[in-house]
């Protein structure tokens, strides 16, 4: 089989406007000029979002590794379960928005699964867990080719799994988000809640990264005072 260039650009963020993004700003136009809601609702909600952040779902990945109930729990009923740490999908005036009324699946990850999520048609995302997604999660290049070849993808953010292991991708949709449970590295024996949610970053929740004990989101390898020592 042969593929363009085009196909195996690699991934990374785009300056373009996209058709999405056009849309997005024809739509709150109108809604501001019908008086559905204001431009200082929407700039105080843009806020709001942006400083959610991926640090809710670090802290249920993080409750799950050290405790076997909770976990079972959340891979049974994600959506329900992250109301034991405060996060309500259904409640647009806590963590959850009028767009994520939906169900919300946790994925575990084990040495013969590998788990990653997308959204084909859009830019689907588990934002109250994960905040805002990156750029080149809503990229065409990404969306189009992870579900087409997503061992090539993967193994352009640097993961690379031996044959046995099965990559499994997972479709966003207008009722479902998903988000990856890692594997807990090794190494990390007696670590607290807190020193493992360090370590369980935004990419490794999307699926194209694996936890490390020396690297958290504000700490990089190259500094031997990692947050999680």
């Amino acid at each position: 089989m042969t593929h363009s260039h085009d196909d195996h650009a690699p991934i990374q963020a785009s300056e373009e406007v996209s058709e999405f993004e056009i849309l997005e700003t024809a739509i709150r136009e109108l809604s501001i000029e019908h008086g559905l809601f204001s431009r200082e609702d929407h700039r105080r909600f843009s806020e709001w979002a942006e400083s959610v952040g991926p640090s809710g779902g670090s802290r249920l990945v993080a409750k799950a590794w050290v405790d076997p109930e909770f976990k079972k729990r959340l891979l049974a009923d994600g959506t329900e379960t992250c109301k034991e740490v405060g996060i309500d999908w259904r409640d647009p005036t806590g963590s959850g928005t009028p767009s994520d009324y939906t169900y919300f699946y946790v994925l575990e990850n084990t040495p013969k699964v590998h788990n990653v999520i997308v959204c084909t048609l859009c830019s689907c995302y588990p934002r109250p867990v994960l905040g805002m997604s990156p750029d080149w999660y809503r990229t065409p290049n990404y969306r189009r080719r992870l579900v087409r070849w997503p061992r090539e993808v993967i193994a352009e953010f640097g993961l690379h799994f031996p044959s046995d292991v099965e990559v499994r991708v997972h479709d966003s949709n207008q009722k479902s988000r998903f988000m990856v449970m890692p594997m807990r590295p090794e190494g990390t024996e007696g670590w607290s809640e807190e020193q493992l949610a360090s370590i369980i970053t935004r990419d490794t929740m999307i699926g194209v990264a694996v936890p490390q004990v020396d690297w958290t989101a504000t700490t990089p390898p190259s500094d031997n005072g990692g947050a999680a020592r």
